[in-house]
Formats: structure tokens, sequence, C-alpha cells
């Protein structure tokens, strides 16, 4: 039976949460639209990623996430995203807060469209 040393246990012990850790601080999601589905004067949700175009031809990409309390957001009337937990709600023209107890904006990713396809970009 081999022994193992506490300083030996707390090191893997660390080693496997900073693992841990470091796979959970992914990325942001990355998502990708034919510009075409995205209606003019509102916004859809693909993977994580709300699609907006408040103007033809200008797109915004956001977290679908709320910053409240981290809920998804799921529900969408024009240029209005509303967080059904908390009834957080943000303009997708500028991704600010427009009622309810979120303290911060949504946050906005870069968006690339190629004339065709719409993906957000880290910003």
């Amino acid at each position: 039976m081999t022994t193992c040393s506490r300083r030996l246990f707390l090191l893997g012990t660390a080693t496997t949460f900073a693992g841990a850790y470091l796979a959970a601080c992914g990325k942001e999601p990355s998502a990708e639209i034919a510009a075409t589905e995205i209606p003019v004067g509102s916004a859809i949700i693909v993977d994580k990623v709300i699609f907006a175009q408040p103007t033809e031809g200008e797109f915004k990409a956001y977290s679908q996430t709320c910053p409240h309390q981290q809920s998804l957001i799921t529900k969408i009337e024009g240029l209005t995203a509303t967080c059904t937990s908390h009834y957080s709600s943000f303009d997708l023209a500028t991704g600010e807060v427009t009622g309810g107890p979120s303290p911060k904006p949504l946050t906005e990713y870069g968006v690339e469209n190629d004339g065709g396809t719409v993906r957000n970009v880290s910003s």
C-alpha cells in the first residue's frame, strides 16, 4: 500500500480544482445565423446569443444571460428582451436596462456580417 503525504494530497486536490475552474471559464458562446433570419426591428436567440437588427442592415449581438442572476433570457418582443425569472428588461438597440432589478446592461458582443451570415465575435 502506498501512502500519500498531506502535501501531495493538497497539491493533487489544488491541481484538480484549478483544472475544473479553468474549464468552466470558457470563452463566450459562438453563434451564427443568416442575416435574412433576423427580423428588422426585432431579434432572435441562437445558441445563447441574442441577435438583433434594430434598423435594416444594423446588427447587434448580446449574451442571452441576464446580468441580474444569470438566468437565460427567453422572451423577446420587438426590440425588448425580458428575463422571465425576475422581469428585467433590456433595449436590444443598446443593451441598456429598461426595467426590473438588473444592475447592468446586457453583455454586448462584436458582430461580423459577411453580407449573408451574421456571427458574434469577441469584443
